[in-house]
């Protein structure tokens, strides 16, 4: 049985159903009108937050089946696996829920910048004490090169 605050080996894919299931019922997706919980994911290796995303129940099942970050977008309205445009995925190595069980932290090694600006993480911007915005990290890519329209 699964236990909040279980260590999950998510390095052996797939995952066996009856732990899936009892991950996916834990989480507390109706507390929120749209079914989303907020999805916090994290380098294990450097332990750099890397995004934000939110996850519905069908995002966390296909993380869990695949191994591969899947987010709800809210603004396409659609499952959206991370990397899918880019190549730069997340492959998930953990997932842990908050005491709450309405929040989750997805540990996931990524294959390239993270952000779809081409920075390594979405955080690469610091308050300065003027008030204002530095980048703290460059850009490891041309986001019009790597989301070019056709």
């Amino acid at each position: 049985m699964f236990r909040c605050g279980s260590p999950v080996d998510t390095r052996v894919m797939p995952l066996d159903p009856n732990i899936r299931e009892e991950i996916l019922a834990l989480i507390a997706f109706d507390k929120d009108p749209a079914g989303l919980v907020p999805a916090v994911v994290q380098d294990p290796d450097t332990l750099q937050i890397l995004m934000l995303g939110f996850m519905n129940r069908d995002a966390l099942a296909k993380t869990l089946d695949t191994g591969m970050v899947t987010f709800w977008t809210r603004s396409r309205q659609k499952l959206w696996t991370k990397g899918e445009t880019s190549g730069n995925v997340l492959q998930m190595t953990a997932v842990r829920v908050n005491c709450n069980n309405d929040s989750l932290l997805i540990m996931a090694r990524p294959a390239g910048p993270t952000c779809h600006t081409g920075h390594p993480t979405c955080y690469y911007r610091e308050a300065g004490a003027s008030g204002s915005w530095h980048e703290i990290t460059e850009a490891q890519f041309d986001p019009d090169q790597v989301y070019a329209k056709s």
